[in-house]
């Protein structure tokens, strides 16, 4: 049998235990946080200096003009051109997806008048210039840049600026090509938290964003959250997590693969099958022991599992909805006979999959909807990245004559109770004779 934990949420101490193994969450690194904020300041001091430096010491590309850092946009298009027609046709059909599903996302202005001469609105505006991080080297996701620039193009943000590391010079085509079906305007050959910095702060190269999105290790997230106040950012993303909840009759091999899916991303992943079958319980652990030795990333899914998997008992599918509202997850399978009666009783997850054939890797490339999610437990107050991230609303406030005269009372009440008296009076210079009251 795999190491992966059991819990029943009949036990008298379920809720210690089920918080012990949430508790691995959005933890800091006080070392990390001490180099990052280093490179942080080295790079606003110094620039593309610094830049430079720290991609020959990390990504061993030694390039001495920071103009070099930038790739060229034919080779965007030459790299499109170029992937196998399989993996373009790819490419070209999870795009169209992605933008039919999140063209319904778009916001747009409002106003009215309320009769009594007041007129009131809300603008929306994009972004001017927004920053995609994504990863380089051995991780290749061209899904990531999809998902990140196609809400933002959507949005109407002018300029999308992608980072990307290359470490010895290895430049992923998959991911340039996906920057070109995207419509990524800039791409440059930098990673880690000095790429996080230069997009937050700005270099002679490198463009000052508004907003930085994307995936990234401890060191990208950890950069992140220190810049955020300088700019927006995404998310602080933690690590994959999925909770399955299954009545039993689904194939216990898909179960195991579908836990198997968020495993294989990083030894920090979670994942969770809650169930009202104790048997079956033992049979989906019988099935990941079966496949665990054939797969690529056999090491990274079984210490996965051992450090963070749980196989939850629950005694109905109403504990189980209660269970997954604790936990408030990433991505959300339910593999049950009615999906949908179950996601009703569901109120805190990032993706719900409903069905027994609706595998949550459908969501990570092609479903629509965006993979870009909120993690360790932040399913409680947030949401999905959508074309609405990269949208500011602005409020709209206009007063006639006779308007300002109705407000300004109610104003002046309010403000000199508050002993704010310039704000009174302000008020109360527009209310008919032009002067204050006493």
């Amino acid at each position: 049998m795999t190491a992966i934990r059991r819990l029943d949420a009949r036990n008298a101490d379920f809720g210690t235990e089920i918080e012990t193994l949430l508790g691995r969450g959005l933890q800091q690194d006080d070392d990390v946080e001490q180099r990052v904020k280093m490179i942080i300041a080295d790079v606003r001091r110094e620039g593309d200096a610094a830049l430079l430096r720290y991609t020959r010491e990390y990504d061993h590309l030694d390039v001495r003009e920071a103009a070099a850092l930038e790739v060229a946009p034919q080779r965007l298009k030459t790299a499109l051109a170029g992937v196998p027609r399989e993996q373009r046709t790819a490419l070209e059909e999870a795009a169209r997806r992605i933008r039919h599903y999140h063209e319904r996302q778009r916001q747009e202005s409002w106003s009215y008048d309320d009769g009594q001469g007041i007129s009131l609105g809300q603008r929306i505006t994009p972004l001017d210039r927004v920053g995609l991080y994504v990863p380089g080297g051995k991780a290749s996701y061209p899904s990531s840049v999809l998902m990140n620039a196609i809400p933002a193009h959507l949005a109407g943000v002018p300029e999308v600026v992608m980072v990307v590391p290359t470490p010895g010079g290895i430049v992923n085509d998959l991911v340039l090509a996906a920057a070109a079906i995207a419509g990524v305007g800039r791409v440059f050959r930098i990673g880690g938290a000095q790429a996080i910095a230069a997009l937050a702060y700005g270099t002679n190269t490198v463009p000052r964003v508004d907003k930085i999105v994307g995936p990234g290790n401890v060191y990208v997230a950890t950069a992140k959250r220190l810049v955020y106040g300088q700019v927006a950012i995404d998310m602080i993303a933690g690590p994959s997590e999925i909770v399955i909840v299954c009545d039993g009759d689904t194939d216990p091999d898909w179960v195991a693969m579908d836990l198997f899916s968020q495993a294989e991303h990083d030894e920090r992943a979670q994942s969770i099958l809650i169930s009202t079958d104790a048997a079956f319980l033992g049979v989906v652990d019988q099935a990941m022991d079966r496949a665990l030795a054939g797969m690529e990333r056999a090491e990274v899914i079984g210490e996965a599992l051992a450090r963070n998997g749980a196989l939850i008992l629950v005694r109905s599918l109403d504990e189980a909805a209660d269970v997954v509202n604790r936990i408030a997850p990433e991505h959300l399978e339910l593999s049950v006979k009615d999906p949908a009666a179950v996601a009703a009783k569901v109120r805190h997850a990032g993706a719900i999959f409903l069905g027994r054939h609706t595998a949550e890797a459908l969501g990570d490339y092609c479903a629509g909807p965006n993979h870009v999610l909120p993690t360790s437990g932040t399913a409680r107050f947030s949401s999905p990245l959508g074309v609405y991230d990269f949208q500011k609303r602005t409020s709209i406030i206009g007063c006639s004559p006779e308007g300002a005269a109705r407000l300004g009372h109610t104003a002046s009440v309010l403000a000199r109770a508050e002993g704010l008296t310039a704000h009174a009076r302000s008020a109360e210079y527009r209310m008919g004779d032009g002067r204050p009251q006493n």
